[in-house]
């Protein structure tokens, strides 16, 4: 299974930039979202070292929540 993460845009470089979530920081390639306008503060679903696509606090929130649940629930 592969999972897009998350996570929130900390400095941009040309079509690189640190991304942040959960206190991990990355380097990201912004190459695939280069025409969304993407800028510090923005967050971005990120998979293998790529954004994929621009997204909403509210958003990246909920899969956060997510992801904590079923981290959380027993198998």
């Amino acid at each position: 299974m592969c999972l897009g993460i998350p996570m929130q845009v900390v400095v941009i470089d040309g079509f690189n930039a640190v991304c942040e979530a959960q206190g991990v920081r990355r380097t990201v390639s912004l190459f695939m979202v280069r025409d969304d306008g993407i800028e510090v503060g923005d967050h971005v679903m990120v998979h293998v070292g790529y954004a994929l696509r621009r997204m909403t606090e509210a958003e990246a929130r909920s899969a956060w929540e997510l992801f904590g649940s079923v981290i959380e629930t027993p198998s």
